[in-house]
């Protein structure tokens, strides 16, 4: 069974085009900044004063990460290789890791930051988790150990350009665990142009995300499905490679989720007090449509609620929200409590939830309640033998054919209780439609 595969392909030459999202001047830089068309589209100098991520930690899981690269060079924390039980920022075979790093954090360099890549949120810094390379023949990804060590590690943020073949019981409980914990999860729809999300991508709790282009028009090959969240550029994105001073051009849905994250940064910064859901609130009420667009359903199978709009999303007078905003409820994980370096505290608690079980005051009531049945019990047997000794013959008050009990009206007791209420993570009106049923397997070529 084949184990990741990462949501990226390598593209050929840019090739010009009109940017419908608002584009500003910029300073004069190398071919590679020039190259970066999304920032451009995303007005990155008017962002960048309003937030660069300072102080958020994103989670990449991926390749191992160069740290040492000129682009991201103080920008990422040693991480952990789940390949060698070594740091996550050293240069291993692969470069998706660092690509979908720089386009996040990557700060540029040279003169005034000029060469090189910049990410969108330059001041953020990454944590990398480096996982084993596609094609080692590895059965179970260890999707759900990489997520634990992320979420352990105070990542608020989890990017995941990667498309898992499948997800174990393990891998849903830790995604449960990082939702418990207040850390978005943002995740590659896939390259395989299939109207159907997997597994990973169509699991409730994440922002799900598929790529488009200059002119805002979706990638033919990124995935679809009711689950899609969000859309945002990966068409000929230009991002660092694992060799020192090296880039590359590329298309993918990865490079899109590599700039939802960063985004998700930016506000994380700005707005310390958002939930992760108003976190995706922000940027699900911001996103925008092309133009021809604009009367899709949403959210729409291809684009979610849209494309990304950092600006806005940061300027924007936005309610808050419902603490889960757009993201449905993965299943509650039982061992929250034990499942990683928190282990003692209650995530069923911390989560806005109520412990599963009777307390105090059920056990109480629920005696009280037991009580009172036994003395009506009671006092009907009394009753009954001495009408039996004394009462009216049969047919008479009481007896048969006569009128009964009045139906009993609910006692204190028998009330809803703080077990039967809605939940904190119940689905939002504005969340995605139900999932279908994912497919085994992700097809060749993500």
């Amino acid at each position: 069974m084949s184990f990741t595969r990462t949501l990226r392909a390598v593209g050929g030459a840019v090739v010009a085009g009109a940017l419908l999202f608002g584009a500003a001047p910029t300073a004069l830089a190398d071919q590679n900044r020039d190259d970066q068309w999304p920032l451009k589209a995303f007005d990155s100098q008017g962002v960048w004063k309003e937030s660069t991520g300072k102080g958020v930690t994103v989670a990449v899981i991926d390749d191992p990460v160069n740290g040492s690269h000129p682009d991201l060079k103080g920008n990422v924390l040693p991480g952990k290789s789940f390949i060698d039980g070594g740091r996550g920022d050293r240069k291993g075979t692969g470069d998706h890791g660092t690509g979908m790093a720089s386009l996040i954090a990557g700060h540029g360099h040279g003169g005034g930051n000029a060469d090189g890549v910049m990410g969108l949120a330059p001041d953020a810094k990454i944590l990398p988790v480096g996982r084993p390379e596609v094609g080692v023949g590895v059965e179970n990804s260890g999707l759900g150990e990489w997520i634990r060590y992320a979420v352990d590690h105070d990542a608020s943020i989890i990017n995941m350009s990667i498309g898992p073949s499948f997800l174990t019981d393990s891998d849903k409980r830790a995604l449960a665990y990082a939702a418990q914990k207040d850390v978005l999860v943002v995740v590659a729809s896939g390259n395989s142009g299939e109207s159907k999300l997997g597994d990973l991508a169509a699991n409730p709790g994440v922002v799900s995300v598929g790529a488009v282009d200059k002119t805002g028009t979706v990638w033919a090959k990124s995935n679809s499905g009711s689950q899609l969240m969000l859309s945002a550029p990966g068409v000929e994105i230009t991002s660092a490679s694992a060799t020192a001073g090296q880039y590359r051009l590329a298309d993918g849905t990865s490079d899109a989720t590599a700039y939802v994250s960063a985004a998700a940064a930016l506000l994380r910064s700005k707005f310390p007090d958002l939930t992760a859901g108003q976190i995706a609130n922000r940027l699900v009420k911001s996103a925008g449509l092309p133009p021809g667009k604009k009367g899709l359903e949403l959210p729409d199978s291809h684009y979610g609620y849209g494309f990304i709009q950092p600006l806005k999303a940061l300027t924007a007078e936005i309610p808050a929200g419902s603490k889960n905003g757009p993201l449905k409820t993965p299943k509650a994980d039982p061992a929250a409590g034990t499942g990683g370096t928190t282990a003692g505290n209650d995530d069923r608690q911390a989560s806005g939830q109520q412990e599963e079980g009777l307390g105090t005051g059920a056990i109480v009531g629920i005696a009280v309640g037991v009580l009172v049945v036994v003395a009506i019990i009671v006092i009907v047997v009394v009753r009954q033998k001495k009408n039996d000794r004394n009462g009216p013959p049969p047919g008479g008050f009481g007896g048969p054919g006569g009128p009964g009990f009045a139906p009993q009206q609910p006692g204190p007791y028998q009330q809803p209780g703080p077990y039967q209420q809605p939940g904190p993570y119940q689905q939002q009106p504005s969340a995605p439609g139900a999932f279908p049923p994912a497919p085994p397997t992700q097809p060749p070529g993500q």
